[in-house]
């Protein structure tokens, strides 16, 4: 969203000025509301190693086929955000719902959905998760739970209250786990969602995915107390934790937190994950509201593959050709996922009147 050049009905302003530029941004920032980091054991290192480099492998992939003209339309890489949502999910039960917004490859291979299917649906192929006609923000499996991705800004948070309203109308113990990124934390609809949930106190978890340049407009520049979007859900009661969104440890033990809080009818709470995205918002988008510099610095200091890797191979959990064999497994697992997508057929002309809500 870009300033209007003019105001009207407003008291007088002073000549119009130049934005301050942003911070660069060294490292997550932490405070007193920062969420704990609890100590993993050697299977849960190697499976948030392996999870995280599954997407981070798919998600570059994607990038060559979208590079290539394979991939149509708009696509949102998740490269740099991985810890996330993989700590998450180390987070749920069966029955609990997953629904974020249109960065979601990797909230769809989290839950796991094939692989193959998922890119298929990039490619637009008959046998993509729906059947070719939505695209890389359009995806759902009722199997996995897994209630979309949805590429209207701030969609996910009355979708995913609803969600939580329907598990406590059925009596059951389930959460909805809901994503959307700190540009959409201040849409309207996020609010009424707030109210709503801590109103029924609705068993939902609020994701906020923040990293840091919503569409490319510096969080400082955009949000008022930008450094507590945690916070947001405080005046309807609903408390916040701020997390190291790039330490896989850290979002999962603010996650089991939330969800066991959650779970038992203690209503909703929010955690701001701060994350980075290493790509533009979409694959269109040359990022230049940034320095390299500051990209370079979080991947060298901060990217949450490699600080996993390295307490890996520190606690000799496993060895450097260990690590290598997994990088190739989930290449070959990619590449065939590709080779499928590319040569899929295309959707029947008759699945266009198909599927259709009138």
């Amino acid at each position: 969203m870009t300033a209007p050049d003019t105001l009207t009905d407003a008291a007088p302003v002073a000549a119009e000025a130049p934005l301050p530029a942003a911070e660069p941004r060294a490292e997550p920032e932490s405070t007193e509301h920062a969420a704990p980091v609890a100590s993993f054991t050697p299977e849960q290192e190697l499976k948030a190693y392996r999870d995280m480099l599954l997407i981070r492998r798919f998600e570059e992939k994607a990038g060559q086929l979208y590079g290539m003209g394979l991939i149509g339309g708009f696509c949102h890489l998740y490269i740099g955000q991985e810890a996330v949502v993989t700590g998450m999910e180390m987070t749920r039960q069966e029955g609990d719902q997953v629904i974020t917004a249109y960065r979601d490859h990797g909230h769809m291979l989290s839950c796991g959905m094939e692989p193959r299917r998922v890119m298929a649906e990039l490619t637009g192929r008959r046998h993509g998760y729906a059947k070719g006609k939505g695209g890389s923000m359009h995806m759902f499996s009722v199997a996995k739970n897994f209630f979309g991705g949805h590429g209207i800004v701030g969609a996910p948070a009355p979708l995913g209250t609803g969600l939580a309203f329907a598990n406590k109308y059925r009596g059951n113990i389930s959460v909805s786990l809901t994503y959307f990124g700190e540009g959409a934390a201040n849409q309207g609809q996020v609010y009424e969602s707030f109210n709503m949930a801590s109103l029924w106190k609705l068993p939902v978890v609020y994701v906020i995915e923040n990293n840091h340049y919503a569409m490319g407009t510096a969080v400082e520049r955009g949000s008022a107390r930008a450094e507590e979007l945690y916070n947001r859900g405080s005046v309807y009661g609903i408390p916040g934790i701020r997390v190291d969104g790039m330490d896989v440890r850290a979002v999962k033990e603010a996650g089991m937190a939330a969800v066991a809080r959650v779970r038992t009818g203690g209503g909703p709470m929010i955690l701001e994950m701060i994350t980075y995205r290493y790509r533009g918002h979409s694959m269109s988008d040359p990022a230049k509201y940034r320095s390299r510099e500051e990209v370079q610095k979080m991947r060298e200091q901060h990217d949450p593959i490699e600080l996993v890797r390295g307490r890996i191979l520190a606690s000799d959990a496993a060895d450097e050709e260990t690590l290598k064999g997994i990088d190739r497994d989930i290449r070959a697992m990619v590449n065939e996922a590709a080779e499928f997508a590319t040569n899929d057929p295309e959707p029947n002309p008759s699945e266009l009147t198909t599927d259709v809500v009138a």
